[in-house]
């Protein structure tokens, strides 16, 4: 297993919570799905499987409520929409000044032997995500939950920098938590979040 330590920060973000259907509502803390949203964005491969198993909150959580333009419907390749027609406005409640730091490890998956260059290692993949990472690079640039809420990050092989977060902050029942969306029949895999001293723990099964 290779673990890698990530910190990522930024002005806004929301993690959407699937409960809430008409207006977006964000969930207190990052959610494990949009950590490795981060990550893949930074360095994806079919070969691996990134799985987070730690979330810091390193800022105190704070609120802020806005309305957005959104779009009412969905595209699809037989059925084009146009914005004007579809436009929305919706009420969102996002995080502000966000700061997280990410604990994770990725798993080398089967492969093709037919395809198999001898390079499918996990030091190659280790490699190749730390360099990127400590240059700035990524496929595209990551963001918190919508796109419009960038993400900035920094590889933290050093440690995370000192939580802010408040001492009546640091312990909170989360309740049910969106890990992930398992295909190919995009099921929701929920665990019972927990934040302890600061630090949201996924749970072994969840990666499974």
């Amino acid at each position: 297993m290779r673990t890698i330590k990530l910190e990522a920060w930024g002005e806004y973000a929301c993690f959407t919570r699937p409960e809430m259907k008409a207006e977006r509502v964000s969930y207190d803390v990052m959610t494990p799905s949009a950590a490795r949203g981060v990550i893949e964005a930074i360095y994806w491969k079919p070969e691996i499987r990134w799985v987070v198993d730690e979330i810091h909150v390193l800022n105190p959580i704070k609120w802020m409520s806005i309305r957005r333009n959104e779009v009412a419907g969905k595209a699809s390749p037989g059925n084009p929409i146009y914005i004007e027609d579809q436009r929305q406005q919706r009420s969102t409640l996002l995080l502000r000044n966000v700061r997280y730091g990410i604990v994770a490890h990725f798993e080398v998956l089967p492969h093709n032997p037919e395809l198999d260059k001898g390079d499918n290692t996990a030091s190659k993949h280790l490699e190749i995500f730390t360099r990127r990472a400590a240059k700035g690079q990524h496929f595209h640039h990551p963001y918190f939950g919508c796109r419009e809420f960038a993400a900035n990050y920094r590889l933290a092989t050093e440690g995370f920098s000192p939580s802010r977060l408040p001492e009546s902050q640091r312990n909170r029942n989360l309740g049910a938590m969106l890990y992930d969306l398992a295909w190919p029949d995009q099921r929701a895999k929920v665990f019972h979040a927990q934040m302890i001293n600061g630090v949201v723990a996924t749970p072994e099964w969840a990666a499974q």
